[in-house]
């Protein structure tokens, strides 16, 4: 029987990459690269000679029928994002819904992800989180920003550089300028940093400071008066 598997690819640091997720790559028949000139290093690295097809965002729709279907005759297929876990805010969901649709096996490999270290760093409640990914850019953020601040679990986003002091700012109006958080950047990387303090804080510094990398933000969770 074919197989889709799920594979992580570092964050950060090639060597986040576990022995298993390089032999997948390695023996199956097609992969899937969100960006294959980004998976063409990584290959390059692990000695990976393999062929690859894009597969992303703007053409999964036309797509996936196609590939669970080879899945479901019989081909191994690998799906992998650019960095983390596919369909965590990264193509995949998609595909593993139709594999599933036309009987088809799938499988995630466990590996790397960028929020959990930054979750674990920020020297917040670890035991219950809200995952959200990235905010909607317009349509509903308000919305949305609205129903987080009753959230009573950690909160963990993330954001583009470019956004992060907006989304700072607008989680410091509608949370509570003296919420808690961290802002984790660069995990794995020769630069990682995280900055914990309160939004108000965290807010003032990336006014005066240019926030450069991957951003995860984990922010407290609402705490009801007694």
């Amino acid at each position: 029987m074919g197989k889709l598997f799920l594979v992580p690819t570092p964050v950060g640091n090639l060597e986040d990459m576990s022995f298993r997720a390089v032999r997948v790559l390695k023996e199956a028949d097609l992969i899937l690269a969100e960006d294959t000139r980004t998976t063409s290093i990584l290959l390059k690295h692990y000695d990976i000679h393999n062929k690859m097809q894009s597969h992303h965002k703007f053409n999964e729709h036309r797509t996936v029928e196609q590939l669970a279907a080879r899945v479901a005759a019989g081909e191994t297929l690998a799906l992998v994002s650019d960095a983390g876990t596919p369909s965590i805010s990264d193509p995949g969901f998609l595909l593993v819904r139709e594999c599933l649709r036309q009987g088809a096996a799938v499988e995630c490999l466990p590996g790397a992800t960028a929020f959990v270290p930054a979750l674990v760093d920020s020297g917040l409640p670890s035991d219950r989180f809200c995952f959200e990914g990235f905010l909607p850019q317009k349509k509903g953020r308000q919305t949305r920003l609205k129903q987080l601040a009753e959230e009573e679990r950690t909160l963990i986003l993330y954001e583009s550089p470019f956004r992060l002091q907006k989304t700072l700012l607008q989680l410091a109006e509608y949370l509570g300028g003296d919420r808690k958080a961290s802002v984790s950047r660069e995990i794995s990387k020769l630069h990682e940093e995280t900055l914990r303090g309160s939004l108000d804080e965290l807010a003032a510094h990336f006014t005066e400071t240019e926030a450069k990398g991957e951003i995860v933000l984990v922010i407290a969770g609402y705490e009801p008066l007694k």
